[in-house]
Formats: C-alpha cells, structure tokens, sequence
C-alpha cells in the first residue's frame, strides 16, 4: 500500500505525457490527480483517468469536460453534491458522503492506460479502499475501474463479470457495484441515460 503522492513518476510514458502537455498547457494541472470528496464516505465512485481537458486541467476528478457533466448533476438531485456542476478545484463544490477518485491518477494518452501503468497505481487504489469506513461500497465507473478493483482484492479477473448494474460480494465484505462510464460517447449513444445512472447510484448508496 502507499499513499497519493503528487510527485509520483512511476510510469514513464505517463510522466512524459505529462511534460508535453504542461509545454502546451502552462495553467494546467499535469500531474497526477487526488481523490476528491467526503473523508468518511459512505460511497467511492472509481472512475478511469483523469481526461485530457478535464482532471488534468483542474485537478479534481471528472471536473471540466462533459465526463462530469451527468455525474455531478445526478449527485447533485439525489443530494449527495452542493452543486450541480464539477468547474474547477476552486468552485466551492462540496460531496456528501461521496468520495471520487480513479483507478489511474495521471493522464494517459488517448485516455488508455496500458496494464502497467494501471498496476503502478494500484497501491494508491488500495490505500484508499483501505482507509474507508467498512460500511463503504464502491462503483466502478466501467469495466477498466472494475478491473482495477478486482486486482486490488488479488482476485482473478473473471471472478466477478462486469455488468451495468452489477452488485458484488467482495472478500472483505464491501460491495463492488458496476455502472457504465458517464462518458460523453456512452451518454450520446444513450447506452447511459439519467434514469439509469440516477438508479445505479441509489443502488450503490444503499
């Protein structure tokens, strides 16, 4: 297990990444991105990375592009978020008993990790399932987050199939629920709607 560190340079294709886009990108953030969130959440929503134009630039997870936009609306009716919108780290924004991270903390071109870069922050990962009160569950926010909880736990990857809507006994007790990634393409396409997504929330904070 270890700690979030800002100054992680495990991975060097992501570091670089990184380098190139704080060139072009003076005010963006460009380094790995913390959790976000209630510290005693009854809920962790576990995401991919951070996007290109959205965490890197802000700093906070989902927060800037259209990756957010149905997340922190749904948080927001059901009454888990201050506000209806992610802007920037600044905005005054506040969760309740909800907590954001995701499973890779930096930047990855073309929004894909390779699978050593998600094994490098796996140790991130399980310091903060670690540290959550026993009572939290978790959603992965698509099949990669998925994946990266199942490694945390040591568990073979088709142990638990990943699914919309899915709900998962993990060893330790937790549950593990699976939604769609709040995607622009997923919402476009309608593969996830507000209803679906508001539902799955519900479910997982039960």
């Amino acid at each position: 297990m270890a700690e979030f560190s800002p100054s992680c340079r495990k991975c060097p294709r992501l570091v670089s990444c990184l380098k190139q886009t704080k060139r072009d990108q003076p005010t963006y953030h460009a380094a790995p991105v913390p959790a976000f969130g209630d510290a005693n959440p009854k809920l962790l929503i576990i995401g991919l990375a951070p996007g290109l134009h959205g965490a890197n630039k802000t700093g906070r997870p989902f927060t800037g592009d259209a990756s957010g936009e149905l997340l922190y609306q749904t948080l927001f009716d059901l009454g888990f978020a201050s506000a209806p919108e992610s802007t920037h780290a600044d905005d005054g924004l506040k969760l309740f008993g909800v907590r954001i991270t995701n499973a890779v903390k930096c930047l990855p071109p073309q929004n894909a990790p390779t699978a050593a870069e998600v094994k490098n922050c796996l140790p991130y990962l399980n310091e903060e399932i670690n540290n959550l009160p026993e009572t939290c569950s978790l959603l992965a926010l698509g099949k990669l987050a998925h994946d990266a909880v199942l490694r945390v736990y040591g568990l073979k990857l088709n142990a638990l199939e990943f699914g919309h809507a899915a709900d998962h006994l993990l060893p330790d007790g937790r549950r593990l629920i699976d939604s769609y990634h709040c995607s622009r393409y997923n919402t476009q396409t309608k593969r996830l709607t507000y209803e679906m997504f508001s539902d799955v929330l519900q479910q997982a904070i039960r």
